[in-house]
């Protein structure tokens, strides 16, 4: 296949002046998967589509990496994969105009609005194999770094501010301002500060619930804690919302924590509701914060998914937990005849009965089922006669056996099978996880310069703001804001990146030459043998072993093919010359 298809296809298709041709297999690769859901008369044959259209994206971008290499390449590679490209680029305009009818208004963005990237079709279609390959992965962690910066698209932004747009280019610390508030949206650098806005949540959490003291009464006055904590949390979750309208569902729900976020958002807006309506009414009784309490295995949970998001172990957690979850769905809305046909039989039993009033309702026999499924108490199964004398043990077993036996076995194989899937392609699970958080770390929307709470204060003032005023008036005017309000941590990471990292360049971190300078190190002889240089004979004598090394192999190879060759040539000898043929 790889001789006879991958290769030509390869040739073909390669062109060092067109960089779009990665673009368009990635987005002929989405196009299959798609259509293998939809017909499946043909689903075979459009998956092994799809999956020659990442082969040979895959080799078409090594073949890049390997043409041009140094910095000049890195930037050629950077332009194949975060640069935006139209899908209806060169089409007439007609029919692009026909065929966007339906879509959503694209905002302006001087001719960049509906452009895609390369990358964000790999995640879109999980083409592990491409993002797993060197030079894609070289590319990721130029952006994740910050050394190739670019102006991220994204169809809809809160607070957008597209006054100026930068093509992707390589960063040069020593040129930049130092309040450059682009740094903000560096990768690496965006998820420290994500993770610092949600450590600052989760100790606000801490706080309430500590000092609530259990009293269940007095709820008609919000504490300094419960009040900063529902301010901050409004702006967190006001980030989490344009964090899924700035790439869309499908890529933010490769996140490893999305499922966390979105659960407690779920609580904190029960428990927004349930709150305003205690402070309107004037309830004595509070039932708001025992709604909030359900919220602490999230947030501890979701810190440590923060804490080790290359962990094969949250990784594989999160594919089972979508497995999980779907197969949970689908047993519930099958069980739930089995509580119907249940109670319904109770209430045919005891139709004529002067006690029906005492018989068991919906939420006690779902409570019994409930039990019977997880194996914890089989009272259900002995009050099944009350039910009926022959039907209801019928059917509290048939459930027992449905649900403990078929269920649960089919749960275990298919949790089994998700994590060694997982488990055989670990190194390609990090990659693709390490990809997806570089991508969603560079932000488009102005809301994400804004640290909570401040991009609510944002949200009402400077957005009705941009409606009156032109937008370069309107830029300067956000990007002084944006500085002024984070001035302290733009200045700490100008002081960074200028100190310690830039002016390094690629050498050895220092800690590691103190810790071996100092002796701490038992195995520092090791490292250091290998990166000292030989002396200038030991150069000499390992030149003149690599001429003799090729000039072994050259003759080994030549005696090989003459040898092939007169193989051959013998074979093809007339059958008659018998002496000759042997």
């Amino acid at each position: 296949m790889t001789m006879q298809v991958v290769r030509p296809l390869v040739d073909r298709l390669f062109d060092p002046n067109d960089l779009s041709t990665v673009y368009c297999l990635l987005a002929n690769r989405v196009q299959f998967l798609r259509s293998q859901s939809e017909e499946a008369l043909h689903q075979t044959v459009n998956i092994a589509r799809a999956i020659l259209c990442e082969l040979v994206a895959a080799r078409i971008l090594r073949r890049f990496h390997e043409e041009n290499p140094g910095r000049s390449g890195l930037l050629l590679l950077s332009n194949i994969l975060v640069s935006g490209f139209d899908a209806f680029d060169a089409a007439p305009e007609p029919m692009r105009r026909q065929s966007r009818a339906s879509q959503w208004h694209a905002q302006d963005r001087d001719g960049h609005e509906r452009k895609l990237m390369a990358l964000e079709l790999a995640i879109l279609s999980e083409s592990k194999i491409l993002i797993a390959s060197v030079p894609c992965q070289r590319v990721v962690d130029a952006v994740h770094r910050g050394l190739v910066v670019y102006t991220p698209l994204s169809l809809v932004d809160i607070l957008p501010d597209h006054y100026k747009f930068h093509p992707v280019s390589l960063y040069e610390p020593r040129r930049a301002s130092i309040l450059n508030h682009h740094r903000l949206i560096v990768p690496r650098l965006r998820n420290l500060i994500e993770l610092a806005h949600f450590t600052i949540l989760l100790a606000l959490y801490v706080l309430t619930m500590v000092h609530c003291n259990g009293n269940p009464h007095g709820t008609r006055q919000m504490g300094i804690y419960e009040a900063a904590f529902v301010i901050f949390t409004a702006g967190w979750v006001l980030e989490q919302f344009a964090a899924i309208i700035e790439h869309g569902w499908e890529v933010h729900a490769q996140n490893l924590w999305s499922f966390l976020d979105i659960t407690f958002i779920f609580i904190y807006g029960l428990y927004g509701i349930v709150r305003v309506v205690e402070l309107l009414v004037g309830i004595d009784i509070n039932y708001a914060l025992p709604i909030l309490c359900i919220a602490a295995p999230i947030l501890l949970t979701r810190i440590a998914f923060n804490l080790m998001p290359d962990n094969i172990v949250f990784i594989a957690l999160h594919a089972m937990m979508r497995d999980f979850t779907r197969l949970t769905f689908i047993a519930i809305w099958c069980f739930t005849g089995f509580l119907l046909g249940l109670f319904w039989l109770m209430r045919t039993n005891f139709a004529l009965d002067p006690s029906f009033e005492t018989t068991p309702g919906w939420a006690t026999i779902g409570k019994w089922l409930l039990w019977i499924w997880f194996g914890l108490d089989g009272t259900g199964i002995e009050r099944t006669a009350d039910f009926h004398l022959i039907l209801g043990p019928a059917l509290t077993v048939t459930f027992a056996f449905l649900g403990n036996t078929l269920f649960l076995t089919i749960l275990v194989a298919i949790l089994t099978n998700t994590f060694s899937k997982i488990m055989n392609n670990a190194a390609a699970e990090v990659q693709f996880r390490h990809t997806v958080l570089t991508f969603q770390g560079v932000k488009s929307d102005a809301i994400f310069s804004y640290p909570p709470p401040f991009n609510m204060v944002a949200l009402v003032i400077m957005l009705p703001l941009r409606f009156f005023l032109g937008a370069a008036t309107f830029h300067n005017i956000n990007v002084a804001v944006i500085r002024t309000i984070n001035a302290p941590l733009l200045l700490l990471i100008a002081l960074y990146e200028r100190r310690r990292v830039w002016a390094r360049g690629m050498l050895p971190s220092v800690s590691t030459r103190q810790w071996h300078h100092f002796g701490l190190s038992p195995y520092g002889d090791i490292q250091l043998v290998f990166s000292a240089e030989p002396p200038p004979d030991v150069l000499d004598r390992i030149e003149k072993l690599d001429v003799l090394d090729s000039t072994f192999h050259h003759d080994v190879d030549r005696k090989s093919t003459e040898g092939e060759r007169s193989s051959f040539v013998r074979r093809r000898k007339p059958s008659g010359d018998s002496e000759r043929s042997d």
